[in-house]
This record gives structure tokens, C-alpha cells and sequence, in this order.
């Protein structure tokens, strides 16, 4: 299945992007009158024809329309620090959304290493592994968010602390329930300190264990993505 990414789609007539015409009419050698697939990222997959072969501006005809593709009954967001390299954190980003993610916010804690990220990359890191995973829904990424501020301001029907501190904590399977909204905060290499894990206690978070081994970050942040996926399977 050749499958493309057009954000904005309205009407019967749409225009891939320079880079995905290139790809289209160049690398895959797709030429008038070829089926080819559509994502708006928005739940919408439309099944498609090519019309105007352009390697520039390559259009197409939209043939049928399918909303809601793939439409999850839960939510699952995901609040995560930024690794040091920047490539375990692509590699985090490409591989829930795979599984099945729906929106991520990089956070600055007391122990975070990286504190810039560049989110036109990140976005196409996004964009490729929905392609890649035939999804219909785009990731949301937020900006880069302070620790505080964020479990301050943010809610959600469940919301988890996963950490390496010690103290007796859940594992994160036993408490996770289908259907609902699940907030995750995942830190950085040298974890929530402390006061924050105490922080995030005051404003609702839960204390959890994604089991006895210490994770790196991306590895906890894609744990604990499938563990909700698979909750809700």
C-alpha cells in the first residue's frame, strides 16, 4: 500500500507536497491512473488516483473517503524528558507512535541533559511512522514544557509518575484501565528527584513501576505505551 500524507483536504482534487511528489513520481515511478492511499492525520484515509503525474506537484483525484480510521476509545499522552542523544528520543517518538500514542510533551525537569529540541524534525519523524504503521491520526506534539508547570496545569482520568526512586509502588499493568484518559510522566536519565515526585503527588499523579529492571528513558516511555495499548486491546 502506497500510502501519503496531506494534512489539509478539502474537495475532490488535492496536491501532495514537493517532497511526497518527489517521492510519488520519482522514487516510485507512480504514473496517472495508479491507486495510491491518503492520511489527513486527522482520522481521515481516502483512497485516491493519481491525475497530474508532476514530480513537482503531483495531484491527485480523491475516489472514497473513510473517517474516523482507526479511531481509539482511549487516550494516551505521554509527558517525557528529552534524552541527552537526541536519536534515542527520535527513536521513542517513531516507535509509540507505531504502537499507538496520541499525544507527547517534552519536558524540562531538575535532572534534564537536553533542553532545545527542533520540531519540524520531530514532526516528520511523526508523519513517517504513521505512514509506516498505516495510522490515520497524527501524534500530538507539544512545545517543550517546565516540569512544574506542566503537572500543575494538566488533567486527565488517570495520571501516572513512573520513576526508579525508592518506596513500594504499583506496576503501572495493574492499575491501567480501558477507555480512558492516560497521563504518563516519564524523566530524564537521572530521574525525578525527589521533590518533584512529591510535586506531582500533590496535583494527582500516581506512583508506578514499569517492573524491576532500570530503564533507560525511551525504553521506559515505549514500556509504559504498550502496556496501555495492550490494556485496551
Amino acid at each position: 500500500m502506497q500510502l501519503f500524507y496531506i494534512p489539509d483536504i478539502s474537495g475532490k482534487q488535492v496536491t501532495l507536497s514537493t517532497e511526497e511528489s518527489k517521492h510519488a513520481v520519482k522514487v516510485l515511478r507512480l504514473t496517472s491512473g495508479e491507486r495510491v492511499h491518503i492520511v489527513d492525520g486527522k482520522g481521515g484515509f481516502f483512497e485516491s488516483e493519481i491525475s497530474n503525474p508532476n514530480p513537482k506537484n503531483c495531484e491527485l483525484r480523491i475516489l472514497e473517503t473513510k473517517n474516523e480510521f482507526g479511531k481509539r476509545d482511549f487516550h494516551l499522552h505521554m509527558a517525557i524528558a528529552p534524552t541527552k542523544n537526541i536519536d534515542r528520543f527520535e527513536w521513542f517518538l517513531e516507535k509509540c507512535t507505531e504502537i499507538g500514542i496520541d499525544e507527547i510533551t517534552p519536558i524540562l525537569s531538575e535532572h534534564s541533559e537536553r533542553k532545545v529540541l527542533k520540531p519540524e524534525r520531530l514532526e516528520k519523524i511523526l508523519v513517517s511512522a504513521m505512514k509506516q504503521s498505516v495510522k490515520a491520526y497524527l501524534p500530538k506534539l507539544n512545545k517543550i514544557t517546565h516540569f512544574q508547570d506542566f503537572v500543575a496545569e494538566k488533567n486527565a482520568s488517570a495520571k501516572y509518575i513512573a520513576h526508579c526512586n525508592e518506596g513500594k509502588k504499583a506496576h503501572l499493568k495493574d492499575l491501567v484501565k480501558q477507555g480512558v484518559e492516560v497521563l504518563i510522566l516519564i524523566g530524564p536519565e537521572g530521574d525525578f528527584s525527589p521533590e518533584e515526585v512529591k510535586l506531582a503527588q500533590t496535583n494527582g499523579f500516581t506512583e508506578i513501576s514499569l517492573g524491576n529492571a532500570r530503564l533507560r528513558t525511551e525504553t521506559a516511555g515505549i514500556v509504559a505505551c504498550h502496556i496501555v495499548n495492550l490494556a485496551n486491546d
